[in-house]
């Protein structure tokens, strides 16, 4: 029995007399805990040891190296049959005809032919060959033992001794007895060693091939990370795809079922291999099972791309290394060469890299553009790096709209005609009469004479979907907002669309979530060059590149959102796109502001100044047209009078729209700042506006000339 603990207890409560007597209480010690049997505690430990990860990867390693040896022997095996056999043949026979190619299936059926000949030849020449090989050591039997025996007849002359007429004969007889006791001694441990040898040979021919399950194989082998793509991996890929034509048709081939594939190529950080379906299994049954497929070739989703080449009947894989398409690609070369500069007409804005690796350039020449994609995956970076590049040419123009508003374009301050920031509605009334002036300029550019050529004018609404929904109507109850026939800005963007594209008057849209709500369909198939990040759903991938794009393998909505930022799925015809794909997936630089910022600074200074309208002014008031004029000037020491006329209908297309040179040249005959020719061409002269506004009297008469 255990020990009783006597403890002293104080009772707290109020005594009914003066002294408080104290309670001793005993308080037996706890039970003590149970003891475990034995054999519970060895179970347990042989369960530990049993489910132990040491324990795990010493039956695999077992199992494994003991499969490597069983499954090398049957492919020896195999190997053995097919050379001895028409197997081989027979196979490749069977998967041509599954193929539907029937010539490649007459190629195999005469080389089975001219096999079986051959051998057929070679068993015939056994009959005879116990014959001729009896003869043959008869007669070599003969003839060496005549020659040991000259050779003694002559050692006897020479030496004057008889003896050694026999002395080679005897030397002869001596060597092979030595041989045979060599053969007598190794032969023992040679029936010892030898079937360890062969088992060794077997494990090898195993091991070289993986040949046993992957239950068994390392953590790191299992994980198929990095696994390489080889036929035989792609071949079971597509043969647990779930296709049963396709399942069947590979089963018919054998293991020439990599007879369907074409040589797998390296394609930058990746490789790529063209696939040939069996008759019977369309391409779109394929693409269909894109994640599957990936699963089956130990990749993520995103790391396998299907696109249909020209070729009939087949598919093109592009495979990732594992973990490739997670690495950032290199610095713009508009931020690493100080140097360059842009061609409009001829040259390509350098935007990104293709999954190759190669560089992916675009050609913005009398091309309108549509970038969409879903919120923060880099939708006005891959935009803005487009329009920094263009900023390099110093003959385009540019009309701003930002109806995000939080400073992505400030850094056009100077460089814009127009530049317009803001989310509200305000300045989506603002961003609209911006698009009407730009109609009316290019009205103004398609009425002069033939052969006219005009700077390229970029109108640039990011954000366009806060346009499209916008509720505001103006005076006459037109909205701004909507795709109706009186939708302002739909109207405005419509018109440009149709026909700006002849005189280098272009518009750049990029919004967000493409639905037919906030981007219309006859905006959407307007856009020469159409871009997108990732999407949510196929449907909207088919509203942002086309059902043709879409249709040919074109899969932004499989692109990773928040992973794959600043990740295109591009259609156009100003980017190379592989013969017979109809859309190039590119990973494009990032530019961040202070880049951008140093990027327009270079900009500004291979140009005169602009002075960049931050509103469009819709005031009814008497204009004072040469301070307008001195005001689209701005700081450049001059300007082309064309160049002016396009300013002014931009700052104010009712009061300056219908205007000509003749109007521009009334105005300021007399103010001494007349238009003169400077290199040719006619232009208006920033220091003598400034004279002309210093010196014309106070009632304005200078202005009055209209």
């Amino acid at each position: 029995m255990s020990e009783n603990v006597v403890h002293l207890h104080k009772h707290t409560d109020p005594p009914a007399t003066d002294t408080a007597p104290t309670v001793l209480t005993v308080v037996p010690d706890p039970a003590p805990a149970p003891l475990v049997p034995l054999w519970v505690r060895s179970g347990r430990a042989v369960k530990t040891a049993a489910t132990h990860e040491r324990t795990k990867s010493a039956a695999r390693a077992v199992a494994r190296h003991s499969l490597y040896t069983v499954n090398g022997g049957r492919i020896v095996a195999r190997r053995t049959w097919d050379g001895k056999t028409g197997a081989r043949y027979e196979r490749m026979i069977r998967a041509a005809e599954a193929a539907g190619n029937l010539e490649v299936a007459e190629e195999w059926e005469e080389r089975l032919q001219r096999f079986r000949a051959a051998r057929h030849h070679r068993r015939m020449d056994l009959l005879h060959s116990p014959v001729d090989a009896a003869k043959g050591v008869a007669v070599g039997t003969g003839m060496g033992i005549g020659a040991l025996v000259a050779l003694g007849v002559v050692m006897a002359i020479n030496n004057g001794d008889i003896a050694d007429v026999i002395t080679p004969l005897a030397a002869t007889i001596e060597f092979i007895a030595a041989v045979i006791r060599i053969v007598q001694i190794v032969w023992g441990p040679a029936l010892t060693i030898g079937p360890f040898l062969v088992l060794l040979a077997l494990w090898a021919v195993g091991s070289k091939q993986q040949a046993a399950p992957a239950w068994s194989m390392p953590d790191h082998v299992r994980s198929g990370e990095g696994e390489p793509i080889t036929p035989s991996i792609v071949v079971k890929a597509l043969r647990d795809l779930g296709v049963p034509a396709l399942r069947n048709a590979i089963k018919e081939m054998g293991d020439a079922g990599a007879s369907m594939l074409g040589p797998i190529r390296i394609a930058g950080c990746g490789v790529e291999v063209d696939v040939t379906l069996p008759s019977g299994v369309s391409t779109n049954e394929v693409q269909n099972r894109r994640r599957k497929l990936a699963e089956n070739l130990t990749r993520h989703e995103h790391e396998v791309f299907i696109t249909i080449p020209q070729a009939a009947r087949t598919v093109r894989l592009w495979v990732a290394d594992s973990g490739a398409l997670d690495e950032p690609i290199g610095p713009s070369p508009l931020v690493t060469d100080e140097t360059m500069t842009a061609d409009y007409g001829k040259g390509r804005a350098p935007w990104g890299q293709d999954l190759r690796g190669d560089a992916a350039a675009l050609s913005l020449y009398q091309r309108h553009l549509l970038i969409t994609g879903l919120s923060n995956q880099g939708k006005t970076v891959a935009l803005r790096s487009l329009a920094l590049w263009l900023a390099l040419d110093r003959s385009v123009e540019f009309l701003l709209g930002d109806l995000k508003g939080v400073g992505d374009w400030a850094m056009f301050d100077g460089r814009a005609r127009v530049l317009i920031q803001g989310p509200t509605d305000e300045h989506v009334i603002q961003v609209t009469e911006m698009v009407e002036g730009a109609v009316e300029e290019m009205n103004r550019r398609i009425q002069a004479p033939p052969g006219t050529v005009f700077p390229a004018l970029i109108v640039l609404v990011d954000e366009a979907q806060m346009a499209f929904m916008c509720p505001a109507k103006d005076e006459d109850k037109r909205p701004y907002g909507g795709s109706k026939a009186n939708s302002r800005y739909f109207m405005a963007v419509r018109k440009i669309h149709n026909q700006g594209r002849a005189v280098n008057v272009l518009m750049w849209q990029g919004t967000q979530d493409p639905t037919d709500q906030n981007l219309p369909k006859l905006v959407r198939e307007g856009a020469h060059t159409r871009a997108s990040l990732a999407l949510g759903t196929e449907s909207q991938a088919r509203m942002a590149l086309g059902d043709k794009a879409v249709d040919g393998g074109a899969a932004p909505n499989m692109l990773r959102p928040g992973l794959d930022q600043g990740t295109l799925v591009v259609a156009s015809s100003g980017i190379d796109i592989p013969a017979g794909q109809a859309a190039i997936t590119v990973r494009t630089h990032y530019i961040d502001d202070d880049a951008a910022t140093a990027i327009i600074e270079r900009s500004k200074a291979l140009r005169d100044g602009v002075t960049t309208l931050h509103a469009i002014d819709r005031t009814d008031d008497d204009r004072d047209p040469l301070a307008d004029i001195a005001s689209v000037v701005g700081t450049a020491e001059r300007v082309r009078t064309k160049d002016v006329l396009s300013r002014l209908g931009t700052l104010n297309a009712d009061a300056y729209g219908g205007w000509s040179f003749i109007d521009l040249k009334r105005v300021l005959d007399g103010t001494g700042a007349e238009p003169h020719k400077s290199d040719g061409v006619m232009v208006v002269g920033r220091d003598r506006l400034a004279r002309a506004l210093a010196n014309r009297d106070s009632d304005g008469s200078a202005s009055a000339a209209e």
